[in-house]
């Protein structure tokens, strides 16, 4: 049986992030038979610069989220909300694993959106805006992999998330519903 390669995106930097705890907890929940890796380099890669992006002279750091982009089956994104809208560094990252334009790495993947906030809006303003950016790179967006989590801040305060049972059943769920789309991809 063939492994199947999710590689999670966490559109928060800091270490202490309530978003990376979600990722840490849907790592939690891949069933057998599923890796789900969590990428961790996001802020080593430059601000997308199409004069960087030279066949042969990619700067290292982006051209090893392409590389790790094109090994997944799939891709699990979670993003924060910052200023209404969705963090730079996870933009970023859509940007770089899109390019060329139509024969990115992010191309024809498929990718399922977490958000989560401190505010009741649960960041879907940045769920939305994620959405978007990865139906324009050229992703297949997995309507129904979308989860949101709203007032973390008071539910997560002095638990992981691994700890909420009803986190990692929703998150279980959410794996669940990628890596199914990860096998329609291969049987169509």
């Amino acid at each position: 049986m063939n492994q199947t390669r999710i590689l999670t995106l966490v559109g928060s930097l800091r270490a202490a992030s309530i978003n990376r705890g979600l990722a840490e907890a849907a790592v939690q929940t891949a069933p057998e038979g599923v890796e789900i890796t969590i990428y961790k380099g996001l802020a080593d890669i430059p601000f997308y610069n199409e004069d960087l992006d030279v066949p042969g002279s990619v700067p290292a750091a982006a051209q090893a989220l392409r590389d790790a982009v094109a090994a997944s089956d799939g891709l699990l994104l979670v993003t924060p909300e910052y200023n209404g809208s969705i963090p730079a560094v996870l933009k970023n990252a859509i940007d770089w694993a899109s390019r060329p334009y139509g024969a990115g790495a992010i191309k024809d993947r498929p990718v399922a959106v977490v958000s989560g906030s401190i505010s009741p809006n649960a960041a879907k303003w940045a769920h939305g805006d994620v959405v978007k950016a990865l139906g324009v790179a050229g992703a297949r967006v997995v309507e129904t992999a979308h989860l949101h989590f709203a007032a973390f801040g008071e539910r997560f305060a002095q638990s992981h998330p691994r700890e909420d049972a009803e986190a990692l059943t929703q998150l279980g769920a959410t794996v669940h519903e990628l890596v199914q789309a990860t096998g329609e991809l291969v049987s169509a």
